[in-house]
């Protein structure tokens, strides 16, 4: 079937917009690295505290020579992908358990609420002292960190399930795993793929601040190193380095999600 003029002339629009959105996007962060090496050239703002981008290249580049780069930033993906296979899956468990024994979901409610707003650094000590100074505690931080909100993201969406369909289903005899696989799993398809969005973020949250903490590899403790020594040139790098892996992170989940629901 041939499309009207109209219709061609809509996405064409769209496209354009799409365009016009992108290239001012990078004119942006072009303008922004351009004077932020100027102030740095001129000594507008301190070089030493701000670093510059030509000092940041340079720094990523040595990285790379002494083959460290790389090996730090597979460290990172590699926990930040355990953290989120382990939060979403539990999320996704505990939230079908929740919602399908409405006394528990009562009970357990404060508590969620509480972990939920408690600074999960302040529990670091005590994860150390569990689970020992390694990549275990790395994961369990960041475990902290994503599986609140994964259970209380796909929660939500089985309580916003249309009660009629329930209702429907019940009149027909249906049993609570029929109406839960039939109705309110695919009701929350949505909910479910954009909660894969936060928990990625959550759990490279989590790995960061876990490595602050106690790693010997990865980008967090890159940048805490650099601290340490007073070089803010490779804590300027490892913050750039991580705004690319969690665009990159987010961006694989986005497309995961588009695909996703584009086949349902």
């Amino acid at each position: 079937m041939s499309m009207s003029k109209e219709q061609k002339d809509f996405l064409r629009k769209i496209k354009k917009n799409k365009i016009v959105i992108l290239i001012t996007q990078i004119v942006v962060v072009f303008l922004f690295l351009v004077i932020w090496q100027v102030l740095s050239d001129k000594k507008i703002i301190n070089p030493f505290v701000f670093s510059s981008p030509k000092k940041i290249v340079e720094t990523i580049v040595s990285l790379h020579q002494n083959y460290q780069l790389f090996s730090h930033i597979f460290t990172t993906i590699f926990e930040t992908l355990i953290a989120f296979i382990l939060g979403i899956s539990l999320g996704f468990v505990i939230a079908i358990l929740l919602y399908e024994f409405k006394t528990l979901a009562k009970i357990v409610d404060p508590f969620l609420t509480m972990l939920n707003s408690l600074p999960k650094v302040a529990l670091g000590p005590i994860i150390i002292i569990w689970t020992g100074a390694n990549t275990k505690s790395i994961i369990t931080m960041a475990l902290l960190i994503n599986l609140i909100i994964s259970i209380i993201t796909i929660y939500n969406g089985f309580l916003n399930t249309d009660t009629y369909k329930i209702k429907l289903l019940k009149s027909f005899k249906a049993n609570k795993l029929q109406i839960l696989k039939e109705v309110v799993i695919p009701a929350s398809y949505r909910t479910i793929l954009s909660s894969l969005k936060i928990n990625i973020s959550m759990s490279l949250i989590g790995v960061i601040t876990g490595e602050f903490l106690v790693s010997k590899k990865g980008i967090g403790y890159l940048i805490i190193y650099g601290t340490q020594v007073f070089n803010l040139n490779i804590v300027m790098s490892g913050i750039i380095i991580l705004i690319f892996i969690s665009f990159i992170l987010y961006e694989m989940m986005n497309l995961l999600e588009k695909k996703l629901l584009k086949e349902k």
